[in-house]
């Protein structure tokens, strides 16, 4: 076994790595760009490296860097981790080249599997059943036409390279067919570098079905089950699960032999993941399951498939790297319970599931789950990188209980600071049609108005953070009765009046108080309260309904945690508006890059004048001048990385 490695990766599987090597006796090294020189991996991590700035093609995409770090530490393997050099044959090579392991399968592997053609070609000759389509090498559009039309309507047009969903796109007549060929190879263009694209018959209600499988360097390989990764959203998976719903053992029998005829056909050493399409409009069947693509690594699902088999498949990782065969056989390998997992985003359902960007002010995960994570509170999600928080695993002895500890996880998961899935999460998990096992690749989208938190802010939780502010959950300090009293008068009701921002203007809930209860009035309607625990987790009462808020408090804001929804509320404060510019200085309000300095020292402006932009996850923000005045000093230039709250430049008032 090996003494040191090198995880040649960031945040969440990088602390999953490093959780396992301790466990084993293992030192580890982290590297980390310049936006992750305080992440958790690093400090976690024995040693740390710094590889480069903070883009991915500077950093952790530089396979020289990473290699040179390894041998500076005296490391002798890297585990890849997924993304980023994970898939990358040339760095297999590079890591071998210099004397290390990878711990991985062959350069060879991952070039078999490496692009979609190639690897249905060679499954075909295997014997593993591939979905009908085109999978040659012609790419003239009239030829790749008259494919589609051979196969019939619907079809798939799919990138050759890369996976997420880029490249794709589903035709449903002749007609629109070279205008999605077009888009498609535009878009596999700019993710892959690789335009070219395959043709495939479209299946009507698609379940996507994986098979866990491991290899060794001895000739051995099994598998490990499936996973059921069928709740996606525009290809990207949302929530996986093991053992997939309805499976039949007749049929788990035949995927896991087709995967395993897979792996051998290549030589195969360590984690994989055979991608099926299966039909699953009228039930599972043995003959209704298609080769998709091979996932030459670990998978970031990879935890349900512990949780069911009892396995650490990064431990196994490590094992057969290190040239050891697998400890144990297929018939050895039994499936215990079910188990869910569900990917925690910092994004907004309510504007498309963009990408956000902030510091994570408040985190509070369930402590009853398993929780896979590479941040912590108080660490910021910045714009270079994928926006995961957190994995949530939960298991149980059967599919409902699994689920309704998913459900129950979910609805309390605390994040403030920035915008996540949270809420989304947590109505996926109480779907009545996901619940009854009925899932398929389009069951996000079908239903998603339903799935998404309504809009507008309910009468409870203005009530909840008007009585918050009000002092209404504070325990008494002392036992003298004068100290417990809040809005004391002689004659009379105590009644505070609250004030929230609203786009710059000033929205007041009032709360009332008397007899120890409260009657809130806000915009969306009258709710009375009685506080029946106060303190920082305190229980009310509403309509006879136990009420058990969370509220976390950070400047300016109040962020309310109820039944798994979360409300984010500005106070109003006259003149806080604009206040920092106020002084003179104008701030980044987001971790991002400067894209524009669109003005120089001693430049009049005007109000509304767009002064700088800011590019945080691919969206452009522009900064712009709250008054007339002058620039008196740039603090940026153009290409820089900014943190929330980075000053950006000083302006003063004209004359």
């Amino acid at each position: 076994m090996f003494d040191k490695i090198l995880i040649a990766n960031r945040g969440e599987i990088a602390c999953r790595v490093i959780r396992t090597a301790r466990r084993l006796g293992i030192a580890t090294v982290a590297v980390y760009s310049d936006a992750d020189a305080k992440a958790l991996h690093v400090r976690m991590a024995d040693e740390a490296v710094r590889i480069g700035p903070a883009p991915a093609a500077e950093s952790y995409l530089r396979a020289d860097a990473i290699v040179a770090a390894a041998l500076q530490a005296g490391a002798q393997a890297i585990h890849p981790g997924y993304g980023f050099l994970s898939e990358n044959a040339a760095f297999v090579a590079a890591v071998e080249a210099a004397g290390l392991v990878f711990i991985g399968p062959s350069a060879a592997a991952i070039r078999a599997m490496g692009l979609k053609d190639a690897a249905k070609r060679l499954m075909e000759e295997a014997g593993v059943p591939v979905v009908p389509g085109y999978h040659g090498t012609e790419q003239d559009p009239a030829i790749l036409g008259a494919e589609a039309e051979r196969i019939g309507y619907p079809v798939l047009i799919k990138a050759r390279a890369g996976g997420g969903g880029k490249g794709m796109r589903r035709v449903d007549a002749p007609r629109d067919f070279a205008d999605a060929l077009e888009s498609a190879r535009r878009e596999a263009e700019a993710a892959f570098g690789d335009a070219a694209c395959l043709v495939e018959k479209y299946v009507a209600a698609p379940r996507h079905i994986e098979i866990q499988i491991f290899g060794d360097r001895h000739g051995n390989a099994v598998h490990l089950f499936e996973r059921d990764c069928s709740l996606q959203r525009r290809h990207q998976k949302v929530i996986e699960e093991a053992p997939a719903p309805g499976m039949t053992q007749e049929m788990r029998a035949a995927m896991g032999e087709a995967a395993v005829r897979a792996a051998k056909a290549i030589g195969y050493a360590g984690a994989g993941t055979i991608e099926f399409i299966v039909d699953g409009s009228g039930g599972l069947s043995p003959d209704g399951f298609w080769f998709m693509e091979m996932n030459t690594r670990l998978q970031v699902e990879h935890p349900v498939t512990e949780a069911i088999t009892g396995l650490d498949l990064v431990a196994l990782q490590l094992q057969v790297a290190a040239g050891e065969p697998l400890p144990f056989t297929q018939e050895s390998l039994a499936i215990d319970g079910h188990a869910f997992e569900a990917r925690l985003y910092a994004e907004d359902p309510a504007k498309g599931f963009l990408p956000a960007t902030g510091r994570l002010t408040h985190l509070c995960l369930p402590d009853d789950a398993r929780i896979d994570t590479g941040v912590e509170e108080g660490d910021a999600v910045s714009p270079f990188y994928d926006p995961m928080i957190a994995k949530i695993i939960t298991h149980g002895p059967d599919r409902a209980s699994a689920l309704r500890k998913l459900h129950d996880a979910l609805k309390r998961v605390e994040v403030a600071g920035l915008v996540t899935n949270a809420a989304f999460l947590a109505r996926l998990a109480a779907h009545e049609g996901f619940a009854r096992g009925e899932v398929d690749t389009g069951l996000i989208e079908r239903d998603l108005a339903s799935l998404l938190p309504p809009k507008e802010k309910p009468a409870v939780a203005w009530a909840l953070v008007a009585a918050f502010e009000a002092g209404a959950f504070k325990p008494a300090v002392s036992v003298d009765p004068w100290d417990a009293l809040r809005g004391f008068r002689a004659y009379g009701n105590g009644r505070t009046a609250i004030l929230f921002d609203d786009e710059g203007a000033a929205l007041t809930v009032t709360v009332e108080e008397r007899d120890g209860r409260m009657a809130c009035e806000t915009p969306a309607g009258r709710v009375e309260l009685i506080v029946e625990r106060a303190g920082e987790r305190p229980r009310l009462r509403i309509d006879g309904r136990r009420v058990e808020p969370a509220i976390a408090r950070r400047p300016g804001h109040l962020t309310l945690f109820l039944d798994g929804d979360t409300h984010d509320f500005r106070l109003h404060a006259p003149g806080a508006a604009g206040e920092a510019q106020g002084a003179g200085s104008l701030v980044s309000p987001m971790p991002g890059t400067v894209r524009l300095v669109a003005v120089s020292p001693g430049d009049e402006v005007s109000a509304g004048q767009t002064l700088v932009v800011v590019d945080a996850m691919k969206m452009e923000h522009a900064i712009k001048a709250p008054r007339d005045g002058i620039v008196a000093e740039l603090l940026v230039a153009a290409g820089q990385a900014v943190e929330d709250g980075t000053m950006l430049l000083r302006l003063e008032e004209d004359g």
